[in-house]
């Protein structure tokens, strides 16, 4: 196994992840498992996650992201996993859902359900790689509804992805999420992409 180099961001507020939401969208938490570096060796596992089918490895790292988790005060209060869901098209393309394996290993450590049919992408997009913050937002506009707001009403979420960079997709999800219903929302991803 590599050494991934992990932030333990999960124990504070007051991190590099949390700070790119702050005065954009009402984020309870944030954090990411480990820190993502270009030419890391560790690259080439989120590059298989995501391209190469190996779901095995989302679940994998979402549990030991999980036991993180579970032993964080901070995000005991987690109700619901949602997945940062793909365009039907998109989801055709790849069979599977990337960040839904990250939630699936996650459920499986924190002992909290992946609900999966109440954040829909509903607007298939250009990948957001290689655009800038304002490009990303501009493409992911409008790309999210909510279909049985029941399921986590009154509740907190952990909103999941398996990278973030600028936040733009999280962000998009997080207010669509809490513009439609009573819900707190934390975000969990498995990778903070660096400069460094």
């Amino acid at each position: 196994m590599y050494h991934i180099p992990r932030t333990r961001f999960w124990n504070w507020d007051d991190n590099p992840v949390s700070q790119i939401f702050w005065g954009r969208v009402n984020v309870e938490h944030a954090c990411s498992f480990f820190y993502f570096r270009k030419g890391s060796r560790y690259r080439k596992l989120l590059h298989m996650l995501k391209y190469q089918g190996r779901e095995d490895i989302g679940v994998f790292l979402g549990r030991q992201f999980g036991l993180e988790l579970k032993s964080s005060e901070l995000y005991k209060p987690i109700t619901a996993i949602i997945p940062v869901p793909l365009h039907p098209k998109r989801f055709k393309e790849r069979g599977y859902n990337q960040a839904e394996a990250i939630a699936r290993g996650l459920s499986e450590a924190m002992g909290v359900p992946v609900v999966t049919d109440v954040l829909l992408r509903n607007i298939y997009t250009q990948t957001q790689t290689k655009k800038t913050r304002m490009e990303r937002m501009q493409n992911i506009a409008g790309a999210f509804t909510i279909c049985n707001p029941e399921k986590i009403e009154g509740g907190h979420v952990l909103l999941v992805d398996d990278v973030i960079t600028t936040g733009a997709t999280l962000e998009t999800c997080t207010q669509t999420l809490i513009d439609s219903v009573n819900v707190k929302v934390s975000v969990g991803t498995l990778a903070y992409a660096t400069n460094t």
